[in-house]
């Protein structure tokens, strides 16, 4: 698991690049709150709407999750794992009053920026 990318993956690296050509400046990798050890794969402080773009496997895409054969029972734990992990995130961060956008890293990269502009156009600036 160390070899998998953290940050600058395919999917994310499209979405930067959509975003970044419709105008939008953000902050990569970067916490959303003092001490919350989970981090934004995109960030846009001033609107408070944090971006993750989620891995199929990692997250359980209902479309295009799968559950490895070898070892299911430390996988299904580590796979249910992230997806509380996720809930729990999101909550806080609603609570907290961002915004929270997921998008899948299937989705294709236009879609998901129109939506992410969509968040952003909703938000007041801080």
């Amino acid at each position: 698991m160390r070899a998998q990318a953290r940050r600058d993956t395919a999917p994310e690296l499209a979405l930067r690049r959509e975003l970044h050509r419709q105008g939008l400046r953000f902050f990569v990798d970067r916490a959303p709150l003092p001490g919350l050890r989970r981090r934004a794969d995109l960030l846009f402080p001033r609107r408070r709407v944090a971006v993750y773009v989620d891995g199929c496997f990692w997250h359980r895409c209902p479309i295009h999750g799968s559950a490895p054969r070898n070892n299911g029972d430390w996988w299904k734990d580590k796979l249910d794992g992230n997806v509380a992990r996720d809930r729990d995130t999101d909550e806080r961060l609603l609570t907290a009053g961002w915004a929270v956008v997921r998008i899948w890293e299937h989705e294709n990269a236009t879609t998901a920026a129109d939506r992410v502009q969509q968040v952003i156009a909703s938000r007041p600036v801080d």
